[in-house]
């Protein structure tokens, strides 16, 4: 069972995944994001990686607000790079992980799974509290105390993150020898659609340290920017 944003850090954890052996379900959550093309891109990915199956699950979580991902709250651009990961900004989804482990733990529950690939990482991140290794281990606790399977079976699932200590620049160069395509991933906050084409503003967050990432690779970032 493996989360998949359309993000590189999530196709990533995909491949490696498919490289441990694991028959993957890849799962992504429409919850409620101002831009369709996160979903598109992880229909790619998980086409392209050759994912058993690929699930959409709905969790408006839009409605519950407070974060400029899903309500008309400005995407903060352009901020320094020192101060990436040492506040948690408004980009922040609350509670946003905790709700897409807990449908992928329901999911691999029914389905008799026990291995949950998380694409989290601590290392270059914009901050999250729910990004962090401490959040990986509460969950697996919860999870089994909070299932049947676990409660009852003494099942143990487990919570999968091998980015969680990577940089940014490991992420992309294992990428590579995984044989992830970074052109099918998306990763802006705030992209701009021209001529059906999704663009990147290379400004937001996100695309800093996707930017920073391939570049202290050595290499190009394949996927079209504003500029």
């Amino acid at each position: 069972m493996c989360l998949v944003s359309g993000g590189m850090d999530s196709a990533v954890v995909l491949a490696e995944a498919c490289a441990r052996g694991f028959e993957t379900l890849a799962l992504s959550v429409r919850y409620g994001q101002r831009h369709a093309c996160e979903l598109e891109a992880a229909q790619r990915v998980a086409r392209a990686l050759g994912a058993a199956e690929h699930i959409e699950v709905a969790v408006e979580l839009g409605q519950i607000g407070g974060s400029a991902l899903t309500a008309d709250i400005a995407v903060p651009k352009d901020r320094p790079a020192a101060n990436l990961g040492h506040d948690v900004p408004v980009t922040y989804v609350p509670a946003r992980n905790i709700v897409f482990l807990s449908i992928a733990l329901g999911l691999a529950e029914a389905r008799g799974a026990r291995d949950l690939f998380v694409g989290v990482n601590a290392i270059d991140y914009s901050g999250y509290p729910d990004c962090r290794p401490e959040f990986l281990r509460a969950f697996e606790a919860l999870a089994s105390v909070a299932t049947a399977a676990g409660a009852e079976a003494g099942a143990r699932f487990r919570v999968h993150a091998p980015l969680l200590e990577l940089d940014k620049a490991q992420i992309v160069a294992r990428g590579l020898e995984l044989g992830v395509d970074f052109a099918l991933t998306h990763t802006c906050y705030d992209p701009v659609s021209r001529d059906g084409v999704w663009l990147a503003c290379g400004r937001c967050d996100a695309c800093q340290l996707r930017l920073a990432g391939f570049a202290r690779a050595g290499l190009r970032d394949p996927i079209a920017y504003l500029s």
